[in-house]
């Protein structure tokens, strides 16, 4: 039995949207200004680049402010409960159209792996990113912050293209499980609208 519930809001629709389209534009204009093809040109997609990332801090900012004020935080704790189950899922199970072994709910929209995933991309991936990339910003001010005896463009470069790769990965696993729905586009449209379909025979969340 399946029950209708409004499960994003208004803001983390806008918040998910956003922030996809602007990571996609980041990464498009990012790898040009490593040398990988040419679309705007050198200094166009320098200075687009670095407007979207600004954008996207001042998004964050926001966004880690709407989640510590409303408890949605709490949807991110990290667990191991029944992760063996959810991996062998996905790994196997989910190529013989096996149930999902996890349902979500209002108060559990993530499964114990998603939660694992965003964890490592709040932990790892986004500081590197983003420490990486201010660091590259503002190259010129090293020499005045101290900065220059113990760093070099070329590692700093290396961290902010490595870290760029990792989350270009992550986008392209969250869109091909995005569309492991009861259809294909079931998750998309629930993204969209706010609305899904959810299981209130199980507790959990998926």
């Amino acid at each position: 039995m399946t029950e209708r519930v409004y499960l994003f809001t208004r803001f983390e629709r806008f918040w998910h949207w956003s922030q996809a389209a602007l990571i996609i534009f980041m990464a498009t204009t990012g790898f040009e200004i490593h040398g990988f093809y040419t679309v705007f040109g050198f200094e166009q997609a320098l200075g687009l680049h670095t407007f979207a990332a600004w954008a996207l801090i001042g998004l964050w900012v926001f966004a880690t402010f709407w989640h510590a004020t409303t408890g949605e935080w709490r949807q991110y704790i990290p667990t191991f409960e029944r992760i063996s189950a959810i991996v062998h899922y996905y790994a196997i199970d989910i190529f013989g159209d096996a149930p999902h072994p996890y349902h979500k709910t209002r108060l559990h929209k993530h499964n114990p792996l998603q939660r694992l995933v965003y964890l490592g991309l709040w932990v790892v991936i986004n500081p590197a990113i983003w420490i990486s990339g201010l660091l590259y910003l503002f190259y010129n001010d090293w020499e005045a912050w101290g900065l220059a005896r113990f760093l070099d463009l070329e590692t700093v470069a290396l961290v902010h293209a490595s870290a760029a790769f990792l989350i270009v990965m992550f986008l392209i696993g969250h869109v091909y499980l995005v569309t492991l729905g009861r259809t294909t586009f079931t998750h998309i449209k629930a993204m969209i609208t706010g609305w899904d379909d959810l299981d209130t025979e199980t507790e959990g969340g998926s």
